[in-house]
């Protein structure tokens, strides 16, 4: 069976170019041309992933990706011709895994589509059998096998990308990472120098696990060179 892609755009040309050439790559697709209709597609039908404009009528495509976020943990690939480093920065950090600007290659979207329904789909078939890996620290636990992360015993909903950054340093206690190696291990794609989508995980990773996200003691910057795993006991 196909994967579901929900393809929100209001530039009908551009739907139309995606759409076509997502379908000869065996995807489905659903287009919504404004706010209002992706919400209601969201609604009543599932996706592995979601192709979203922020400029787009009647509810803006910010919106939509927090309707979508208070529902579901499913890709979201940004699209847009807003391209300054603050909108990528909110973007990311309302819970997209991904930010492609406008002009963009057919290529490199399809690319991008792969890799983030490639991981999702890793999650999803993980067998409930297998013993799990526990990795933990302080009052700290990651489960490698259900890709769960529990703190002080309550549950921490954390995207793809953040459960990969937390379990690439927990994995590696004692290792520096680059900006540039943290995107390349997690993003699994080639480093462009965009460091802005790694620091923004990163902040979003601590505002949800530290007990203060200005004063981190589970992640921490080693400054001029990247991030590191805190030593709690």
């Amino acid at each position: 069976m196909s994967n579901k892609i929900l393809l929100v755009e209001d530039d009908v040309e551009i739907s139309e170019i995606l759409k076509n050439y997502l379908m000869t790559e065996n995807y489905e697709v659903v287009c919504a041309a404004d706010g209002e209709e992706a919400c209601s597609a969201f609604d009543h039908s599932s996706f592995s992933l979601v192709l979203l404009d922020l400029m787009i009528p009647k509810i803006s495509g910010m919106k939509v990706m927090q309707h979508i976020r208070a529902k579901s943990f499913v890709p979201i690939i940004i699209v847009s011709a807003k391209d300054s480093e603050a909108d990528k920065a909110l973007g990311l950090g309302l819970g997209a895994d991904d930010y492609i600007t406008k002009p963009f290659s057919v290529v490199e979207i399809l690319a991008r589509i792969k890799a983030n329904i490639r991981r999702t789909e890793q999650y999803s078939n993980l067998s409930t059998s297998a013993a799990p890996e526990i990795l933990s620290i302080g009052d700290l636990a990651l489960n490698v096998t259900d890709y769960t992360v529990v703190k002080a015993g309550k549950k921490i909903e954390l995207t793809a990308k953040e459960f990969e950054i937390l379990k690439l340093l927990m994995q590696n206690p004692k290792k520096v990472y680059t900006k540039e190696q943290i995107y390349s291990l997690v993003w699994k794609d080639n480093y462009f120098g965009d460091e802005n989508a790694v620091n923004v995980h990163i902040s979003r990773l601590r505002s949800k696990i530290e007990d203060d996200s200005r004063n981190p003691h589970y992640i921490l910057t080693v400054w001029g060179i990247g991030y590191k795993l805190g030593e709690l006991s």
